[in-house]
């Protein structure tokens, strides 16, 4: 399996520091998440999950559409997608959440690498073309412009966008969620990142109906659990939560952009999530803040990290701190 953000239990007895220590930045995972009821029903525990508990009208009208399917995080739409297609040549980005790669190309498909500012000149080359929106790790932002018109060339030919837009939350203005159901667009989304719940493992598939029971038939019965339905439900209607997230995300995103250009990385990139820096020293700045129990995200092609959004006060003034001393 591929490397990933998190696995902090892991860092912190490769550095010998507690894993409570740790200013944890590596996963782009929103350090103030929906706040979750500190008691559950107890028949959560006890029942099967059932499909009309409220989840999928919360859905309906958060993403704005009647066209979805509730999966175990967008990670089982990602696996799933590839057995739901003949033999294809599938477009990835260069720089892009691997696993979306990894999957296509462990079910056999054929994997073209395209960076973004050639998909033009080569969307006549692969029948599905993934997109990261805003992408991770680079934070590039695609035009809902652009990839409607990407989408109508692909579908001509019975080709498949997939939009993964699992950090757009706090942009919904930027969403394709909304659009009506049509073949050949695939939407997934996750509750793991803005809502700060990736514990749940809950996400959606946003696609024509046709498609959503094929996934369903592959995916089989209960993919969620019901304390996880039951808490997606509570923060997918949360709306006073949601847009004071927004604007919160917007202003720590802008933090954190302003302490690494004082650091003295002026070319960072990135989300309301996370900020990313290209930068040779990569391995080394990396290797430096976790020995104060700083973990951030490590990207080697090309040489690059990171960085999370930090939770409190002091959070803020320990990354600062420790950005000001690294020896470059």
């Amino acid at each position: 399996m591929l490397e990933h953000g998190g696995q902090l239990i892991k860092m912190a007895e490769q550095y010998s520091i507690g894993s409570h220590d740790w200013l944890d930045l590596s996963t782009g995972i929103n350090p103030h998440g929906w706040p979750v009821p500190a008691e559950l029903p107890a028949s959560l525990w006890s029942q099967l999950p059932e499909d009309d508990d409220g989840l999928i009208p919360a859905a309906h009208a958060y993403y704005q559409t009647d066209s979805l399917l509730a999966v175990a995080g967008s990670q089982a739409a990602i696996q799933a997608l590839p057995q739901c297609r003949a033999h294809s040549r599938v477009g990835v980005l260069s720089l892009a959440y691997a696993e979306h790669q990894h999957a296509w190309k462990q079910a056999g498909h054929d994997i073209i690498v395209l960076d973004p500012s050639t998909i033009d000149k080569r969307l006549h080359t692969v029948d599905v073309l993934i997109i990261i929106n805003p992408n991770n790790p680079t934070g590039q932002r695609f035009s809902r412009e652009q990839l409607l018109t990407w989408h109508q060339k692909i579908a001509r030919r019975g080709g498949w966008l997939i939009v993964d837009e699992a950090f757009i939350d706090a942009t919904p203005q930027h969403s394709l969620s909304s659009e009506p159901a049509q073949i050949g667009l695939i939407i997934l989304r996750s509750l793991g990142k803005f809502f700060g719940l990736a514990g749940l493992r809950v996400g959606f598939v946003l696609a024509d109906s046709a498609l959503l029971r094929q996934l369903a038939e592959y995916l089989g019965p209960w993919p969620i659990a019901s304390p996880s339905r039951y808490i997606a439900h509570l923060a997918l209607a949360d709306k006073q939560w949601q847009a004071t997230t927004r604007q919160s995300l917007q202003q720590d995103a802008q933090k954190l952009h302003a302490i690494l250009a004082a650091a003295g990385f002026k070319q960072s990139h990135g989300c309301a999530l996370f900020q990313w820096v290209e930068t040779e020293q990569a391995d080394k700045i990396h290797q430096q803040l976790a020995s104060q129990g700083i973990y951030t995200r490590l990207f080697e092609q090309p040489k690059s990290l990171r960085f999370g959004l930090a939770k409190t006060p002091q959070d803020w003034q320990r990354l600062s701190i420790a950005l000001h001393g690294l020896s470059h």
